[in-house]
């Protein structure tokens, strides 16, 4: 089965995108370390081997050469996401979404994860953030992500709820590396520390996030 991988994006503008860094940054200062994040998401994207890219934005964000992109509908979180993977299924291809908040994760990382969702006997992959809810779903049939319409988000207990809504459904899990995602700047710091040399997303932590 052929994979692609989505991305849940927001466009970055001051005062709509990691609101939770101010302060100490900025409005403008915030906006740009989220720029930066999504762009090192791409690029790690654009460098792994998939069926597809497709750029899910909140915003007039254009998507990179070659990308998909389709325009986030939906209220809530969970309506938003139930919608990006019904929006962009194609029969007989596995969807891989992720956010633009752990730009740590890398191709590698990606391509594992495709790895484990074509792998027998498996129905999904769950990527578990620190602070309890998922950087990555991994869906053979985007159909069940219908679930996450009803799955509390942006809480402790959200990667939970996740997998207990998919595990009801029958579905076969497997468990992806846990990672951090940037909401703090306690959490931007660690997970610059964690990016490449050359990243931007490093580059603009240590520009912009002043203590």
């Amino acid at each position: 089965m052929s994979a692609q991988i989505v991305v849940l994006a927001k466009t970055p503008v001051p005062g709509r995108v990691k609101t939770r860094l101010c302060p100490p940054c900025t409005p403008r200062s915030a906006a740009r370390i989220a720029a930066a994040a999504l762009a090192d998401t791409l690029d790690a994207v654009a460098a792994t081997p998939a069926a597809a890219r497709i750029l899910a934005v909140d915003g007039d964000l254009a998507a990179p050469p070659g990308w998909d992109r389709v325009s986030q509908r939906g209220g809530a979180l969970g309506e938003r996401l139930a919608h990006a993977y019904a929006d962009t299924a194609r029969p007989g291809r596995a969807t891989l979404l992720i956010g633009m908040d752990t730009p740590q994760a890398g191709p590698a990382r990606l391509a594992e994860a495709l790895t484990r969702l074509a792998g027998d006997g498996v129905d999904a992959v769950l990527g578990p953030a620190r602070d309890g809810g998922w950087w990555a779903l991994g869906l053979r049939d985007p159909v069940h992500a219908r679930v996450l319409r009803d799955v509390p988000m942006s809480t402790y207990l959200t990667g939970e709820l996740t997998r207990a809504a998919l595990v009801d459904r029958g579905l076969r899990i497997v468990t992806l590396p846990v990672l951090t995602d940037v909401d703090t700047a306690a959490d931007a710091y660690a997970v610059a520390a964690l990016c490449p040399a050359g990243s931007r997303f490093g580059a603009a932590v240590a520009l912009e996030l002043t203590a």
